[in-house]
């Protein structure tokens, strides 16, 4: 069937996660009796056999994590800051117009943007982290009992888990180097319907590629033939290419989402959704029926790293950190197929001819290393190919990182001798 033994595992986990199959310790797994689990049915993120928390010999190169650069100290002085300045705003709820004055800070995170001058506090709408702008957005643009969200045949798993919690349908739809192909949506919209549509045109993720200017004209002309709305995820940050963004392009549809959790820190869960041109109201109106609004406490943090201007100074700096460890990656593997852009924070390795993704993850587990494999980041009816994503960890010493990197290059440098089972 050309399917490989961890993709049938993971089928059989799912499965069971959703109600639909019985596993039971000594007998095997069954049709289950019970109807379907309501609700979320898998996690964000798969928890390892080997915990890295747990065990030192092991190095996680799953998701990536920030070194600390001096964001302890700034997130210290900032909290001080705000501890200094606590009044009546402290006891009441938060207001669509409570926090107008981090919005206004938060102008300055796109400062870098020169195509995105023309935004003010009221395009922006603030989120806990670029997952909770998602669903924001999807909460804001769909109708109806079973909404269609197009997204890239490889991305972002959250994409599905949103759509999942919004009773929506998701299509996978082709990519190639520069993610999204324009026809394939056209012809998926054609088959399929659709309200939206999810790309990260910058930095996709897991591939790395970035999308050209005809490209993204391309699927703005699409999405527009076919009225649908546009996520644009900036959730990685890029570097500035100079490449003008979707919501630039298309003002009108598109909604743009960024976070600090890939360059800040992920532990304050802060996101910012730019929402198109007189549609700001209307998200934090959603924001609002979801969550009232994010903490007094947060929003004056990240108004003081914002005004001080170190929210993109640590920015910076722990792209220069992550950009050294690249190197690091690719004197070592640079003779594989890799897709990588200087200062991202994850590689894309396609595997050499021979290997299956899922062999490979759990023999690098074996011996400490853990990654991802591409099946983690494939829709429901798309097709994972046999190559794995590693991430940048930031949260281990060099030597550590440059030892994990080199038992990947030994692994790769032999063929597996036995099938996993």
């Amino acid at each position: 069937m050309g399917v490989t033994p961890g993709t049938i595992a993971r089928g059989y986990q799912i499965a069971t996660q959703e109600g639909l199959l019985q596993a039971v310790v000594g007998r095997g797994t069954f049709v289950s009796t019970q109807s379907r689990r309501m609700g979320p049915t898998e996690t964000l993120y798969t928890m390892a056999s080997r915990d890295p928390a747990l065990d030192e010999n092991v190095v996680d190169l799953r998701s990536p994590q920030l070194p600390d650069i001096g964001q302890s100290e700034a997130l210290k002085r900032a909290m001080i800051a705000a501890a200094d300045d606590i009044g009546w705003h402290y006891l009441e709820y938060p207001g669509l117009k409570r926090d107008e004055y981090c919005r206004q800070a938060a102008l300055n995170w796109f400062s870098e943007y020169t195509d995105f001058d023309a935004i003010t506090a009221d395009d922006l709408v603030l989120t806990h982290g670029g997952q909770n702008g998602i669903n924001v957005v999807m909460q804001c643009c769909l109708r109806g009992e079973r909404p269609v969200i197009h997204a890239e045949a490889l991305a972002y798993p959250g994409f599905r888990h949103a759509a999942r919690l919004n009773r929506a349908e998701i299509r996978a739809v082709a990519i190639d180097d520069e993610g999204m192909i324009p026809e394939a949506l056209d012809a998926a919209c054609r088959r399929h319907g659709g309200q939206l549509v999810c790309v990260t045109p910058d930095a996709q993720n897991p591939t790395a590629g970035r999308m050209g200017m005809a490209r993204r004209h391309a699927l703005v002309e699409v999405a527009r033939r076919h009225d649908l709305q546009i996520i644009e995820d900036d959730c990685y940050t890029a570097p500035v290419t100079g490449l003008a963004s979707l919501r630039t392009l298309a003002p009108e549809r598109c909604w743009h989402i960024t976070s600090l959790s890939k360059s800040i820190s992920a532990g304050m869960r802060f996101g910012i959704v730019v929402a198109p041109e007189g549609m700001g109201e209307a998200g934090r109106l959603t924001a609002q029926h979801s969550y009232f609004g994010l903490s007094r406490p947060v929003t004056d943090i990240m108004a003081g790293l914002f005004d001080s201007g170190e929210a993109l100074d640590l920015k910076h700096r722990a792209q220069a950190e992550m950009g050294r460890r690249l190197q690091m990656l690719l004197q070592a593997l640079g003779d594989q197929e890799l897709g990588w852009q200087s200062g991202l924070s994850f590689v894309w390795l396609t595997l050499p001819l021979g290997w299956r993704a899922s062999a490979f993850v759990r023999m690098a587990e074996a011996e400490g290393v853990l990654l991802r494999a591409a099946d983690e980041y494939v829709l429901q009816d798309g097709q994972a190919p046999n190559a794995v994503r590693i991430a940048l960890s930031g949260g281990v010493s060099e030597e550590r990182f440059r030892q994990a990197i080199e038992t990947l290059k030994r692994l790769l440098e032999r063929m597996p001798d036995h099938l996993l089972v």
